[in-house]
């Protein structure tokens, strides 16, 4: 089965404490979408400027992901500029363009609008709703979601939460959304706004995984000594967690399916952040991928 990864191209400058890289392929759904190919083909809904690098173009096409949804129009790509701190927990947004992306309007093709897997990347609620109004019948949506939204979309982000199957958000934006100090009763409240899974993301520290019927799942972090650049993490994590889903989900998607998914977007995810941008992520072979997850297996005893 294929995924539909509806969601943000961008164009980022990233400065950490030892190394700065201007003009490096970012965004949601590029994260998402190099990901999610390690295991299905992927839909790619977007849009860029006419000043897209043609390489990255090359990148998706040699990712078995389709561009028939790619927006190619007049202007600048959407651009970001971050800095990390020493912990490299810790971002500060330098500047943020968003040029074509401002206008940017979803439009799926018609062969899009079966596809069974459907992750809806960091974007406005407005625009995921406008791509679940598009689409028919999917066997099961995923949201992901960030502090921006909470603060200026809110109502609009909970009206949301009772259309999709999984939400995936950080441990900070959970406390947010949801005003509890402790991640399981957030879990738990989550889920009790309309979705059936819940993964609060905990950077360093791994994932929680919340189902239905006291289902609960926790996932380590991977053991890294070395992180250059967490950018991207999270949407590498869903889209793996998604093309996984992809793969294997043949009926009804299962809370042991999705533990497993919840892994294999964790390793991908570890081995996003050991580069700038998806230079990593983009080399990973299935051999390592498959060696991480023994070690994943053995660590979360699954």
């Amino acid at each position: 089965m294929s995924v539909l990864i509806v969601g943000s191209i961008a164009l980022d400058d990233i400065k950490t404490p030892l190394e700065e890289h201007k003009n490096l392929l970012g965004g949601s759904a590029s994260y998402g979408a190099v990901a999610a190919s390690f295991f299905s083909p992927v839909n790619l809904v977007g849009i860029v400027g006419e000043d897209f690098p043609k390489e990255h173009i090359a990148l998706f096409k040699t990712r078995n992901i389709d561009l028939a949804g790619l927006q190619i129009v007049p202007g600048e790509t959407f651009r970001w500029s971050g800095e990390y701190l020493w912990d490299l927990n810790t971002r500060e947004t330098r500047s943020v363009a968003l040029n074509v992306f401002e206008h940017f309007t979803p439009t799926l093709p018609e062969n899009y609008k079966d596809t069974p897997i459907v992750l809806l990347a960091n974007i406005a609620p407005d625009l995921q709703h406008h791509v679940l109004d598009q689409v028919r019948q999917p066997r099961f949506v995923i949201a992901d979601t960030m502090d921006l939204w909470i603060a200026i979309a809110k109502p609009r982000l909970i009206e949301l939460l009772a259309r999709v199957h999984m939400l995936i958000l950080n441990d900070s934006e959970a406390r947010e959304l949801t005003g509890e100090t402790s991640l399981i009763k957030a879990g738990h409240k989550l889920r009790a706004m309309g979705p059936q899974y819940v993964a609060v993301k905990k950077g360093e520290h791994g994932c929680l995984l919340f189902g239905g019927d006291g289902q609960f799942f926790s996932c380590p972090a991977y053991p890294l000594e070395d992180i250059h650049d967490p950018t991207g993490a999270g949407d590498t994590f869903a889209g793996g967690l998604a093309g996984y889903l992809a793969q294997k989900a043949e009926g009804e998607v299962t809370f042991a399916t999705l533990r497993q998914a919840v892994v294999f977007g964790s390793v991908l995810a570890s081995y996003n952040v050991e580069k700038f941008s998806l230079e990593r992520i983009k080399t990973v072979t299935q051999d390592e991928i498959a060696s991480r997850h023994e070690i994943f297996r053995r660590i979360s005893q699954l």
